[in-house]
């Protein structure tokens, strides 16, 4: 008889590998794609694959892997903001109610704690007078580089529906990119296929966005972008595609030319719409100094 688990808030939106290792054995990923690929893990009775992101109540049955040995885990800890630290919070808040808050996330944050971040936005609201009688539950996220609109839950009910409208693209995000060279008015959507590898395996995703120049000269071109599909770095991605790189992203860019050193990525989630209750809500975020000044003497 295999073993029953359910997913708990703290996992949503988590990958299965990543949950596995951290609620049941930490084995290298090799061995959890194996695990998978022999049915041996299964979510909701179905097969499964090991980047398959988690939802609340998702129940996970695991059949035996008693032969399997754990490597060895470093104990993850908890990042302890500084009192100044949490008090610039408040600069960030656009809004706050009893079942979500909205900030502007700044940029170079990630969204919660990783290989290789200690520091992330998740342990320093838990901080913070919004969180004092609840906690905050992961509905979405942003690039670390990235900054703008971000959402998060403090209860179970709005972060299962988030996730939910999310799933069916019921939530719609706007953002605001600066971008090298001269983009083509005429270019009203980026349709094309990214491809990414697991373990040497070649995944292709189909990606879509819409996009609108507002401003443009021959060094850049200041964009309005609109993912339709939500993809690993789709954004930065697509424009790479089509010659245009977000200017400071020193991951996606042409070697060819010449990239001006600036310290933050010039990509912001600028306002993001959703419905509730037949309620609209729309919510924006203002751009930061590093990207305001780029605009204004560049474009």
């Amino acid at each position: 008889m295999p073993k029953s688990f359910k997913v708990d808030e703290d996992y949503n939106d988590s990958r299965l590998d990543k949950w596995f290792k951290d609620k049941v054995i930490n084995l290298p990923h090799s061995l959890i794609e194996k695990i998978i690929r022999q049915n041996k893990i299964k979510v909701n009775k179905k097969k499964t694959k090991s980047s398959y992101r988690l939802k609340f109540d998702d129940v996970i049955e695991i059949y035996d892997i008693s032969k399997f040995k754990a490597t060895e885990k470093l104990k993850k800890i908890k990042y302890l903001p500084k009192k100044k630290e949490i008090g610039e919070y408040d600069d960030y808040v656009i809004e706050d109610n009893e079942n979500f808050i909205i900030i502007n996330k700044p940029t170079g944050i990630p969204v919660q704690s990783g290989t290789k971040s200690f520091k992330n936005i998740i342990d320093i609201l838990k901080n913070t007078k919004y969180f004092e009688n609840s906690k905050p539950y992961i509905v979405h996220r942003l690039d670390k580089e990235t900054s703008g609109v971000l959402i998060i839950a403090k209860n179970r009910k709005f972060a299962q529906l988030f996730t939910s409208l999310f799933r069916i693209r019921k939530i719609h995000k706007t953002y605001l990119a600066l971008v090298y060279g001269k983009v083509n008015n005429s270019i009203k959507t980026i349709n094309d296929d990214l491809v990414y590898y697991e373990n040497n395996k070649k995944i292709t995703q189909k990606a879509i966005s819409n996009l609108r120049v507002i401003k443009s000269n021959e060094g850049y071109s200041y964009l309005e972008l609109n993912p339709i599909t939500g993809r690993k770095h789709q954004l930065r991605r697509q424009l790479l595609n089509i010659g245009s790189p977000i200017v400071g992203d020193d991951k996606y860019f042409l070697n060819d030319r010449k990239r001006i050193k600036i310290k933050n990525l010039l990509l912001h989630a600028y306002k993001i719409k959703f419905m509730i209750n037949n309620v609209q809500y729309n919510f924006k975020a203002k751009y930061n100094s590093v990207f305001e000044d780029f605009l204004m003497k560049n474009i």
